[in-house]
């Protein structure tokens, strides 16, 4: 196979990448993609940084055996903590949520930002000094929302109870942010509650970001397939998700069967 025709590949510690999945494919509809979630071990923003890589190295390694062209790592934790610790241990051109969406902050030019994230990519501080590096004059805020991944793989998307506790997270952007960067994959799935809770404040979807700079990475590494044909879909899991079908139709709007893999 030619390099160009292989999939790329896509892994998160669940379901939340599934926005990333979808921007992938409706930007590159010809790529075949690789999809694992992690789902037997979620969520990955409240484990130590060494399970975090460990978890991580593991999940590269069987996308690797999937021979992909080029990871992306839809895992905010994951590119906070582990990837800059194991990137350049790989040849294979590695993408993080990140990078991508720093990249995206720093081109609006804005100076009053807020983050919220996991524990784990809160504590970090990944974000912050790589904005910090190049906009110095920076007010930054930030918040660890660790409730929201646990809503979302509940599919308490638009609830009463996802609402209150946006309430309790988010006060403290009030009035002091121009912009907010949804430091996690399953939080593009609150925007609706998160707009309704900071009116006026501009949301940064990292999922949309990631899926863009795959693009423009693709291009210049001349990685883009070339074949105008509908790309593939191959999902894996590695656990069984009880909501997974609910939020497959909910961000996806359609039927996957997920075959679950073990000892990844």
């Amino acid at each position: 196979m030619n390099k160009e025709n292989s999939p790329i590949g896509i892994f998160d510690s669940g379901i939340g990448g599934l926005t990333v999945l979808k921007e992938v494919r409706r930007l590159l509809p010809s790529e075949d993609i690789v999809y694992l979630g992690d789902t037997a071990h979620l969520p990955y923003g409240t484990k130590s940084s060494q399970t975090i890589i460990k978890l991580s190295i593991a999940n590269i390694l069987f996308l690797l055996r999937m021979r992909v062209k080029f990871i992306i790592v839809a895992c905010n934790s994951t590119s906070s903590v582990a990837l800059p610790e194991i990137k350049n241990f790989f040849s294979l051109p590695l993408l993080g949520v990140v990078e991508a969406g720093v990249k995206a902050v720093l081109e609006k030019k804005v100076k009053k930002i807020g983050i919220i994230g996991t524990p784990a990519t809160i504590k970090s501080s990944t974000y912050q000094k790589l904005i910090l590096k190049k906009a110095k004059g920076a007010k930054i805020i930030t918040q660890a929302c660790p409730l929201f991944v646990s809503l979302v793989e509940e599919g308490w998307i638009n609830s009463k109870v996802t609402e209150e506790v946006a309430k309790i997270y988010l006060k403290r952007f009030r009035g002091k942010v121009e912009l907010l960067i949804l430091g996690c994959t399953h939080y593009p799935l609150l925007k609706g509650v998160i707009r309704k809770t900071l009116r006026g404040v501009e949301l940064l979807d990292s999922a949309e970001e990631v899926a863009k700079e795959a693009r423009r990475m693709l291009r210049r590494a001349n990685l883009l397939r070339k074949k105008n044909v509908k790309g593939k879909l191959s999902f894996f899991l590695t656990d069984y998700s009880p909501n997974f079908s609910k939020l497959t139709k909910l961000i996806l709007k359609e039927k996957i069967t997920p075959e679950i893999v073990e000892n990844v």
